[in-house]
Formats: C-alpha cells, structure tokens, sequence
C-alpha cells in the first residue's frame, strides 16, 4: 500500500457500493463536508438541504469526482455523481457506479493527502514558472472583441510606462478570421509575428487564447467534417454508431453555434497539436490559454469516436491535451487534479460579492487537487460587467481590494487597466500590491515546487491548516503555506477583525500578536494585512 510521507501511521476503510439507486453515508458528530465544484465553494461546508450534481456539468470551472471530510473521510468514484445532505446524512445518488468512501486520520489534511496519493497522485511537474514570476496581463476586458494588433502593443507600452513589470501576456478571443482557423486576420494583426517579436523584446511571454470549437461554414469546417474529426450527430437516433453518423453536431456556446472536436479522437488531437505547433513556430508564441471543454457543451445528440465517452470523459481529455503545453492556462477541468497544469477561476462579476467568493473557491480548489490556480481578473473578468459602462462607474475600493486579494495567491491577472479607471491613490494602491507580491515570488515558487512533489495546494483552506480550532466558517482568510496568513479585505471599508490561529504571529512591520483569538485592524486602502507565523 502507498504510504504517503506526511503520515506515520494511515489506517484506511474501504467501502465499495455498486449498481443501488442510492448511497447513504451517515454523517459523524461535528463531521463537516467539501468538494465537488470550486464554483461551490463560498458554500462550503456543506449544510443541510444543500445538493450538487457533478453529471455532465460543472458549473463552469474544475470539478472532481471528490468529496472530504474535516474528520479524516473521503468519497471517490471514478465517475460523476450527484449528492445532498440530507438528515443527517450524506448522500450519493447514482446508481451502476462505485463508490469508494475511505478513512484516513482525523482531518481535512489527511483526507485529502490519502484521496490525493491515492487517485491524482503529484506528477513532481508544475506549469512554467512565467505563470507565477510575475502579474499576468489578458486583454480581454480592455479589447473584449476587438482584439487588435495596435491595441495590444499599447496595452503592453501602457504597463510598462505605468511601472507594471513585464509578464505572461495573454491574446483573448476574436484574433482569428473564423474558429479553427490558426493564422491571424490580416485586418487587424497586419504583422502579428512582427507584434509578437516586439512584446518579446519588452520582456513580456505571449500566450494565445484557443478553443476546441471549429466554424462549420468555413473552409477548414468543411475539411474537418469530411475527416470526421469533430463531434458527430445521432440525430436523434441514440443506437447510431459513430461510423453510421455523417453529419457533424452543432453546439451552442457563448459564440453562437460551432461545431467541436472531438478528443476521444487521435487524430483530432494530432490536428489540434499541430495547429498549435504550427502557431508557436510561425508566430513565435509562448503558449495558449485554453478555453472551454465544459462538459455540458458534449451532451445531447452526439456520437463520440470512442463509444460511450461521457460530457466528463471529454472535458477530462480536453485538460489532457494541454499537458503538451507547459505554458497553459484552464477555466474547464474534471478529474486532473495533481496535473502541471494552470487553473483560473470562473469570471468573476465586478461586485463585492464575487470578491468574497475569491479566497473560498480558490481554496477548495486546492482541496481537489488543483494547486496552480489563478482568482479570475483583477476587478472582474466577466466582460458584462464592463460593457457599456464608463470607467467612473467602476468602483475603485473594489478594484484595489482585488488586487490586494490576488497578491499572494498562486498567480495574479489584470485585465481591466488600472492606470485607466482609478485615480492617482487608487493606482498607487494597486501597484504596492504588485511590489509586495514581488517580494514574495520566491516563496511562492517554493511552495508551487513542494504542490508539484507532494500535491499540497499553495494557498490552503484555514481548516486544512489548523484543524480543532473552529475555523470551518472562516472565508475571508486564507493561509499561504503553513506559515502565512493573508487577510485581505473583500468587503467595503477600512476595518475587519482577524482570527488568529494558536501560536505568535508577527505582521509586516514585526509587530507580534499572540494567537487564539479575534483582533480588530484598522486597514487604509493601500494595505494588506499578512502575519507570518514566528512560534
């Protein structure tokens, strides 16, 4: 049996249930549950009457077969299920799938180390470490569609002549003449090797936004379809075999409707790979972020290359393809926990509320097994929020807060220029938090190693951490590592209380406060509160 190092001594139950309608599992005394979708995780932990699905969605952002307990329990299958709690229990829904509830020790730590070793096991790899070395800038809330040669290189001067060090660029949508087709629309990208020559020489690492959606009306739609390398139709015939289907299945996404590739297919994936090659050594581009794969966008009346793959099936394989790419970037996941692969969060709306939602999601991502994880944009990355709307009606205290929050968490994005919509003290602000964050690159690089050795996550839960001590309800703090507790403010104002763990805790100026207890802070908007743990 498989000894993970952080134990001396692993005791496991093993209980396997099949082909019932349903899995009932009784909760223990002051037994508390999270898991399944990090879009849920401002709900965590779970509490009664709550339910989720995991069937062939996702909530757009990473899911996992996976649920822990803070009493040492875990629940895997190796397929999606639905589950509830309900009086007093926890409880699976599904029938014909196994279920697998294990013990080990007595805490969220143990659970999840045992449901790590055991079913997404560290690969001892991690993303680029461009990805964490520096803030990461997406044009996508500047441009949206209007992605353009001339802008994009003014976004990047702009950052440089706003003192914003150079990093990760990434291109967002709308860059290509129609979806599928890998080469830049001359209209508005009239040199875009030459563009991309340029951000290289002001230091920046460009990365591409791709999708696995094709336009069917196109050229290389037509060229694909007779290949049969996207999702085909049944046509609502559910005994048609994928070699009987002869038409391609159309799916509608944010976009409109395409059609999809189909990855249980080699050869898709072989065309996809060399399109994105072709990309990298034409270009010169550094790497892509990878959008879509939800597994909602895999339903209905389609036919898969491999009989019976699921919606999951195809969005795990999706995150699969991007293994091929150390400079990536996922918002969809199922089932890669422990993967070198770089997360963000689902787009966050520009309200206080999304802000808050921050530090729970990106906390239970690292309980499933996703460790390099970015918080979204900084102010908001859902586009909604921003169109049509001028820059004085942004709330300034919001964008400043969340950018305090992202600082020392795995990785941090702007999209939203700061220099354009905050006055002078604001944008002050917000550079102090990239300065700070700087200042701690190496040990977040540290800590992104040890994820990659032994799968801790980087940023962790307040009750992973320091079980027994009631911090189950903590949602606005969070620990980087073992020994630094970040507490940023996610509401409006300049005060908030802090619970301490036990111990001595030290803040930025060495100011010392004894653990155990709530103290109240007064925080001016240019500050972050962090503590590091001293004994």
């Amino acid at each position: 049996m498989y000894k993970h190092p952080f134990y001396i001594i692993s005791v496991f139950l093993f209980i396997s249930f099949q082909a019932i309608s349903q899995q009932v599992i009784p909760i223990e005394k002051d037994e508390l549950w999270y898991g399944g979708s990090v879009n849920e995780g401002d709900k965590m932990p779970f509490k009664q009457g709550y339910s989720n699905s995991l069937i062939a969605f996702i909530q757009g952002n990473q899911a996992a077969p996976l649920l822990i307990s803070n009493k040492g329990r875990y629940v895997w299958s190796d397929q999606p299920f639905s589950y509830q709690i309900k009086d007093g229990n926890l409880i699976i829904n599904e029938a014909n799938i196994a279920i697998d509830l294990q013990k080990s020790g007595t805490t969220l730590r143990d659970a999840y180390l045992a449901a790590s070793a055991k079913y997404f096991p560290a690969s001892g790899k991690m993303p680029d470490s461009r990805l964490f070395t520096a803030p990461q800038y997406n044009t996508w809330i500047e441009l949206i569609y209007n992605q353009n040669q001339k802008d994009i290189l003014k976004y990047a001067e702009d950052l440089l002549g706003n003192g914003y060090p150079p990093g990760v660029l990434m291109i967002d949508d709308n860059w290509a003449p129609c979806y599928g087709k890998f080469e830049f629309r001359k209209d508005r990208f009239p040199d875009a090797k030459g563009m991309i020559e340029k951000l290289h020489l002001m230091g920046f690492t460009v990365m591409l936004w791709v999708s696995p959606f094709i336009s069917p009306d196109s050229e290389v739609g037509r060229q694909l379809i007779k290949e049969k390398l996207l999702l085909m139709s049944n046509e609502g015939n559910k005994n048609m075999t994928w070699e009987e289907a002869s038409h391609p299945a159309l799916v509608n996404w944010w976009n409109g409707w395409s059609c999809v590739l189909d990855f249980s297919n080699p050869e898709a994936v072989r065309w996809f790979d060399d399109q994105l090659k072709y990309m990298m050594e034409y270009y010169g581009l550094d790497g892509f972020k990878l959008d879509a794969g939800d597994p909602e966008f895999y339903t209905g009346n389609v036919v898969s290359f491999v009989k019976e793959t699921t919606p999951n099936d195809h969005c795990e394989l999706f995150g699969l393809f991007g293994l091929k790419y150390p400079l990536n970037e996922y918002r969809a996941m199922w089932k890669r926990g422990g993967e070198p692969i770089a997360e963000r969060l689902r787009d966050k709306f520009h309200t206080w509320e999304d802000v808050q939602k921050l530090i729970p999601h990106i906390t239970v991502s690292g309980l499933l097994g996703y460790a390099f994880t970015c918080p979204d944009m900084i102010g908001g990355g859902d586009y909604s929020s921003f169109m049509d709307v001028s820059s004085d009606k942004l709330d300034q205290e919001l964008i400043v807060r969340s950018a305090q929050c992202h600082a020392l968490m795995p990785m941090m994005q702007f999209s939203v220029a700061p220099w354009r919509v905050l006055n002078q003290t604001n944008h002050d602000a917000v550079k102090k938090a990239v300065a700070l964050r700087q200042q701690f690159v190496p040990e977040i690089m540290k800590l992104a190693d040890n994820a990659a050795k032994t799968g801790e996550p980087i940023v962790r839960n307040m009750e992973y951490q320091f079980p027994e001590e009631n911090f189950a309800e903590v949602k606005d703090q969070f620990m980087l590592g073992e020994n630094i507790l970040v507490a940023p403010m996610v509401t409006q104002g300049t005060q908030r209380d802090v619970k301490f763990p036990k111990g001595t805790w030290a803040d930025a100026d060495g100011k010392k406060y004894k653990g155990g207890k709530i103290i109240s802070f007064d925080v001016p908007i240019d500050k972050l509160l962090w503590f590091r743990k001293i004994k």
